[in-house]
């Protein structure tokens, strides 16, 4: 082999080797938790319910599916965070007329409203009973919300809890009695007294598919156009084959030169 086709092999190898230095990057792929819970009576109400759930990206999504409560009523229903993080029992007395347990009573137990589940519009604290946009009866309830780093930490730390409320305890098939609400003095205790409670629970943490459709593999990103590439056509895997092959002719028509020089030296 000549001096000449010797430099232009070694100096092919040479820029081929290189190419996995430019490379394509690396993208994390996002991940999102799976949540659930079950929601058992309270103040015997006969209420009970199914919760699912997900964290993801900055959204909260939850779907409750609720049996046993008072049809054609409004329930308030809220995701509650912080204090212990639990439930009272079933057989917890309260302040309610016949110790029915109300909504105060258990602050202790379940915390603050942190979401107020509402069907439609502001779902602050601030609209914890907004009557008019809780769901009515037993309705599946289903929605997404926007949701804090914090607030998606303290779920993810098993913080919350899903109450809901509004029990007709004497039977007379509508929310009424002597006693008022502890939160609202011109509501009947039975329309916010506690039917329901239950924690919400972390199930797994699960890695989101990336655009090229599989699952738990890092998704691959190709600099794309000229501008980004350094060369005209198309982007991606062409762009690369062509940004070698740039590379390689460079590298064999400087070999070419310093291969010619040394023969120049020689003669």
């Amino acid at each position: 082999m000549t001096a000449v086709k010797k430099t232009l092999a070694l100096s092919a190898a040479l820029a081929l080797t290189a190419l996995p230095l430019a490379g394509p990057a690396m993208a994390a792929s996002s991940s999102s938790t799976e949540l659930t819970g079950t929601l058992t009576q309270l103040n015997d109400s006969g209420a009970t319910a199914d919760v699912s759930g997900t964290v993801s990206d900055g959204e909260l999504t939850l779907t409750i599916t609720p049996s046993g409560l008072l049809e054609n009523a409004p329930h308030a229903q809220h995701l509650h965070l912080g204090a212990a993080s639990t439930c009272p029992s079933n057989d917890t007395e309260g302040s309610g007329a016949d110790g029915a347990l109300q909504t105060t009573d258990s602050f202790g137990d379940y915390g603050p409203i942190g979401i107020s589940l509402t069907t439609e519009g502001d779902y602050s604290s601030d609209s914890g009973l907004a009557v008019d946009r809780f769901p009515l009866g037993n309705a599946e309830y289903d929605r997404t919300f926007e949701i804090s780093d914090e607030v998606a930490q303290q779920i993810l730390d098993g913080e919350g809890v899903v109450v809901i409320h509004g029990v007709d305890q004497n039977g007379s098939g509508t929310y009424d009695g002597d006693v008022m609400s502890d939160l609202d003095p011109t509501l009947p205790e039975e329309a916010t007294n506690l039917a329901a409670c239950g924690t919400l629970d972390v199930v797994t943490a699960v890695a989101a598919e990336s655009e090229s459709g599989s699952e738990d593999a890092p998704e691959m990103t190709m600099p794309q156009g000229g501008a980004d590439t350094g060369v005209g056509g198309t982007a991606g895997g062409d762009s690369l084959l062509v940004a070698g092959g740039a590379a390689v002719v460079a590298a064999g028509a400087a070999g070419l030169v310093w291969s010619r020089r040394r023969a120049g030296e020689r003669g």
